[in-house]
């Protein structure tokens, strides 16, 4: 039996700062930051401290798809539709590094657990590994039939998981370089797929509104979930390994437990579908974004025994209980606010400039770069008249050395 949860989960903190749909969200190693990329083509850096400015970094073309935190804290990765991954140091400056690292749509990006490699999933249906050290290609997977919109590292970085629309989830070997396996069994588009934190096992999200859970090592499906009433967009383990929360385009998040094989909360927040979630490093907060451009930061309450949630493990679909699971109603509307309202965390004040700042210091660098441009061949020109009059001298020294003699 797992343990009993200590308290409901309750919703902390709501941040808003986006500008079009949030997609992607994650917590810092030591919990004091949280990410979000959105189709609004930015980052914004949020701090879980109190009055503490959150930051909007600005860099990517086009949709930011994908965000990640390196497992040290000190380096963010973000993948976009602009065919680019950029590697950003998370403080007030934003300075970033980028690379061309697809031909479409990032869809994924992932550091390593020793946080020296980052692995990558496209549009262009190949997904590919870097070293984070100067984001140099290593190899790349291109068995893929369609866009791959998710790959991982396993938790000892031997094996890294993909998942496509292609409606498979493949599982490949990072030192042969070979898929050592392809499980087949979605009925829709894979949208979703990570590793469970023993690394034995891995669960997908689908289209067709379900979330399994198969066993790498035997490759049997263990558990099947059909309990959202739209497509499953993404889902994260709770570090203890005994639970899994998912979040869904129906609107909802959803808590499962892993050791009973059945679903304890549905939570109701966003207003719309819900795209991304996220646990914390301890599992004491996670995270959700959706289209309604919020960041919400809920506190789990779960309890956090460490056992083997899939040692006797049952197939999950909300069946034959005694009692329903708590629904739990978080939106707006519930709350007695106003959809049109907006809800902002006066704790939060975003750091960013205007498009007449922007522009301006654009072109300051601009005319920086033409003036450094210059300032070279200036350089070069007086470098060569330099070399001439040492010439002209020494003719002139032999010339009369020659009229001397």
């Amino acid at each position: 039996m797992a343990a009993p949860c200590l308290d409901d989960p309750s919703l902390e903190r709501n941040f808003r700062g986006h500008k079009d749909a949030v997609t992607s969200v994650d917590f810092s190693f030591n919990m004091k930051q949280l990410v979000s990329g959105s189709m609004d083509s930015c980052l914004m850096i949020w701090h879980m401290k109190p009055h503490m400015r959150a930051y909007r970094f600005v860099g990517h073309k086009d949709a930011v798809m994908c965000v990640q935190f390196s497992p040290s804290g000190h380096l963010v990765a973000s993948g976009s539709r602009d065919k680019t991954v950029r590697v950003w140091v998370p403080n007030l400056k934003g300075e970033s590094t980028v690379f061309r690292a697809h031909t479409g749509t990032v869809r994924s990006v992932h550091f390593s657990n020793d946080g020296q490699s980052l692995v990558t999933a496209s549009d262009d249906k190949t997904v590919k590994v870097w070293t984070v050290h100067r984001q140099k290609f290593l190899f790349s997977f291109s068995q893929h039939i369609n866009w791959v919109r998710c790959a991982k590292f396993s938790p000892d970085g031997r094996l890294i998981v993909s998942a496509s629309d292609d409606k498979t989830v493949k599982l490949w070997d990072k030192t042969s370089r070979e898929c050592v396996h392809s499980f087949c069994e979605h009925g829709g588009f894979v949208n979703y797929v990570d590793f469970h934190p023993s690394g034995t096992c891995i669960a997908a999200a689908g289209t067709d509104n379900t979330v399994k859970l198969w066993d790498v090592r035997t490759n049997r499906l263990l558990q099947h979930y059909q309990l959202h009433s739209a497509v499953v967009n993404a889902l994260s383990f709770h570090p203890s390994g005994n639970y899994l929360i998912t979040a869904s385009s129906d609107s909802t998040l959803k808590i499962l437990d892993l050791m009973e094989g059945r679903l304890l909360y549905t939570l109701h927040g966003h207003l719309g579908p819900a795209t991304c979630v996220a646990f914390s490093r301890s599992g004491e907060l996670f995270a959700s974004g959706g289209v309604d451009e919020q960041v919400m930061v809920w506190k789990s309450n779960l309890a956090t025994d460490y056992g083997d949630p899939l040692k006797n493990h049952r197939s999950g679909g909300a069946r034959g209980y005694a009692k329903s699971p708590p629904e739990m109603d978080f939106s707006e509307t519930s709350l007695g606010i106003k959809a049109q309202d907006p809800i902002r965390s006066p704790q939060t004040d975003v750091v960013t400039l205007p498009p007449t700042i922007t522009n301006t210091l654009e072109h300051i660098v601009g005319q920086l770069d033409v003036l450094t441009q210059t300032v070279s061949i200036l350089e070069q020109r007086l470098t060569l008249t330099e070399d001439k009059l040492k010439q002209c001298l020494e003719n002139q020294q032999l010339i009369m050395q020659g009229k001397a003699e």
